[in-house]
């Protein structure tokens, strides 16, 4: 399984990712997946860019698995779920749903995530917070449906 992680802020992309603990937390949360790392990146808050390059790594770079983590809150800049509802062509909102549920007993503010999940051709495509602490607590409610996800994805059974 090959995963792309994308960084969705504008501060770490300006500052040439000084300090960008979430995207590699998101890394890592793929590599313990068994995912190989197809690419990493830093982009700005651009709905246009966050879709090209969602376009990019599912189509172009054939991946599984794209994760990206920023940009899902509800201030005005906040574009992700918008530019991931412009590429996707079939949602997964259990995913969304329980990243925002496992977000709960960590957060107040857990229901301000507007993060969504869904499918592109083959490929799957989960909004995380931008949270780091968010990645391993949100990303543990998924962990194990995830490789059955991708596994339905790529054409296989599942043993249902």
């Amino acid at each position: 399984m090959r995963a792309a992680i994308i960084t969705i802020s504008t501060s770490k992309s300006e500052s040439g990712g000084q300090g960008d603990e979430s995207g590699e937390r998101l890394a890592e949360f793929a590599a313990g997946l068994g995912a190989e790392i197809a690419g990493q990146e830093i982009i700005p808050d651009d709905r246009a860019l966050t879709a090209e390059r969602l376009r990019h790594w599912a189509d172009t770079e054939g991946c599984d698995l794209v994760l990206t983590t920023g940009g899902t809150g509800v201030a005005p800049t906040d574009v992700t779920p918008e530019a991931t509802r412009d590429v996707i062509e079939r949602d997964a909102p259990g995913i969304a749903e329980a990243l925002r549920a496992a977000s709960r007993e960590h957060t107040p503010h857990w229901m301000l995530s507007r993060g969504v999940a869904g499918i592109r051709g083959h490929t799957l495509i989960v909004n995380f917070p931008g949270s780091p602490r968010s990645i391993g607590q949100a990303g543990a409610a998924i962990a194990d449906a995830l490789p059955h996800a991708l596994d339905l994805l790529a054409g296989g059974r599942g043993g249902h």
